[in-house]
């Protein structure tokens, strides 16, 4: 593996970690209520898009201009997969063992809400039972369900890595008819 890929994966790795580990303990220690907030969703979600285009753009400038799917792949995989690992990680130890009843107090503020959602949308009072019991039941911070939302975090950014693959790979000779 070129070195260059590798190590700008890995630094880039580290920083999205950094940047989930950062975000988890603001929102913890403002108000566990943002946990629960969409436009922090939202945040979640573009900061790490930004961050992969400025990785996949600093690569190729490294690489000479030249960057292949495959690489540009590569380098983003890697920086999410090490991301994704800290933060879920992160998540894990602080809602299992530095404060295990902030997990219960999110489950209650999730519940409230989803509730108040659900209400507004004019579901059916058995509906919203049966969703609040199955909310009641889960433990988001469970070693299963970090799990699975780590899986179904790299589902999205693989897909969201060959979209930005295809952006940034270098077009070859033979298809700018050379």
């Amino acid at each position: 593996m070129n070195e260059i890929i590798k190590k700008n994966g890995i630094t880039f790795g580290i920083i999205l970690g950094l940047f989930s580990l950062l975000i988890t303990t603001a929102i913890y220690t403002i108000d566990l209520q943002l946990f629960t907030s969409w436009w922090i969703g939202g945040v979640a979600i573009v900061v790490p898009i930004i961050i992969g285009f400025v990785l996949v753009s600093k690569t190729k400038k490294q690489l000479n201009g030249n960057i292949t799917f495959k690489e540009a792949f590569t380098v983003y995989f890697i920086a999410a997969v090490i991301g994704s690992f800290i933060s879920k990680l992160y998540e894990y130890v602080l809602f299992n063992f530095i404060d295990p009843q902030a997990k219960e107090t999110i489950k209650e503020i999730t519940i409230k809400y989803t509730t108040e959602m659900m209400e507004k949308f004019g579901a059916p009072a058995a509906s919203i039972n049966e969703a609040m019991q199955k909310v009641a039941e889960t433990d988001n911070y469970s070693i299963g369900n970090i799990m699975f939302g780590l899986a179904m975090g790299l589902v999205f950014h693989a897909i969201f890595g060959l979209i930005l693959a295809a952006i940034f790979k270098s077009k070859s000779a033979s298809s700018q008819g050379l």
